[in-house]
């Protein structure tokens, strides 16, 4: 009788006997299982990163923003945008001592200059309030003062990226930057902060608005005090919105909200890139079948040899199915082990993970595709007769 152990050792040394056919066949596996640990974990990464940056603002976020209505192109609710500086005013009204901190935000890309250097940056317009509401600290110099803003002063506050861009090691403070032809006063820098906050210039927001010609705001931001029901906070800032405008023109949301969402995207569109991924995993396991099949046809002798010698049919067919399942498991293995450098060759960029599920996923399917692919090839050399094998030339 052939126990277990000598199956797997007959298996193993079966698959030696052809190491490149072997490694071909692994490919598809190899393929597939990299395919959803790398893109999994890219997705964990930005995943990772938006929960960072929301993490960063506080939980007592609220959010106004121009309402985009379902099946409506975001791009057509902002050209309809109707949100003022009324609406800020209307929120203080109201709900000013619930509370602690309120900005309006202009956001647009701009091209700040500097000498003969220059940096694409997001510029953000918001009051003085806007320090606290954003989170960020000072590395050197001060933030702009509500004199600033009442003033239209042109100042402002850069981050760490634009800093070294633009001015290196140099203190940039009291230097003056060139947007679209005026000229800024810089009179802080940001310490670093991460993602989107470490790329860009603030200012005043009046300063924006006059110097830019835009009225529209793209948000107002504001936090709820501590421990307040944020939830309640935002139901009392859409009742004072409605004063001004209708349910319509705007949408109210917590950074939870913002939070869930971003969420549930990111997981419908990491399952979907496994799914696609998987697909590699079957023609894999298609590639396992059709090599196995060949290696029956070309071992017919050796199936009689073994057979007329007392091996059984089960022996024979385990013994393949272990030389499909070893292929499979080796190529998800090598597989798994691309996928985690090529996660860590990304660490240094976004904070990609890969998460249990995604290894669970790659390595149980990887199995399951050695048994099911493995599985016919099994039974045909299982079936093959003594007599008629030992003849086949």
């Amino acid at each position: 009788m052939i126990y277990v152990p000598e199956t797997i050792k007959s298996a193993l040394s079966a698959l030696a006997l052809n190491k490149i056919r072997t490694f071909l066949t692994m490919l598809g596996v190899i393929i597939g299982v990299f395919s959803v640990v790398s893109l999994v974990a890219v997705v964990q990464g930005f995943q990772n990163y938006i929960t960072d940056q929301f993490s960063a603002l506080g939980s007592n976020l609220i959010l106004v923003t121009p309402s985009v209505g379902e099946g409506q192109d975001p791009s057509r609710a902002f050209m309809g945008n109707k949100l003022s500086l009324k609406n800020v005013d209307t929120i203080n009204l109201y709900v000013g001592d619930k509370i602690s901190v309120i900005t309006p935000s202009i956001r647009i890309a701009k091209t700040a200059e500097y000498k003969t250097k220059t940096y694409a940056s997001t510029v953000v317009g918001g009051n003085y309030q806007s320090y606290s509401v954003y989170g960020l600290e000072t590395d050197t110099g001060s933030y702009y003062t509500k004199s600033d803003d009442s003033k239209k002063a042109s100042v402002v506050f850069i981050s760490s990226d634009v800093k070294k861009e633009l001015f290196g090691d140099r203190n940039p403070v009291g230097e003056k930057i060139k947007i679209e032809n005026t000229n800024f006063e810089v009179l802080g820098v940001a310490k670093p902060k991460g993602g989107n906050f470490d790329d860009r210039i603030f200012m005043p927001d009046t300063s924006l608005k006059a110097v830019f010609n835009i009225e529209a705001l793209s948000s107002i931001a504001l936090k709820a005090n501590e421990g307040l029901d944020v939830d309640e906070v935002m139901r009392e800032v859409k009742v004072a919105l409605l004063k001004d405008m209708k349910i319509d023109d705007f949408s109210v949301v917590t950074q939870k909200d913002v939070l869930s969402s971003i969420d549930q995207i990111l997981g419908v569109l990491s399952s979907a890139l496994a799914a696609v991924a998987g697909i590699s995993l079957l023609v894999g396991g298609i590639g396992i079948m059709n090599i196995m099949l060949v290696s029956v046809t070309e071992r017919t002798q050796e199936i009689g040899l073994r057979k007329a010698l007392g091996a059984t049919s089960k022996n024979i067919g385990r013994q393949f199915l272990a030389e499909a399942i070893f292929i499979s498991l080796g190529g998800g293995m090598v597989g798994l082990l691309l996928g985690y450098l090529s996660t860590l060759a990304v660490a240094s960029f976004i904070n990609a993970t890969i998460p249990w599920w995604a290894v669970a996923l790659a390595m149980g399917f990887s199995i399951f595709v050695g048994v099911v692919f493995g599985t016919y090839p099994a039974l045909s050399a299982s079936k093959k007769d003594p007599i008629e094998a030992l003849r086949f030339e």
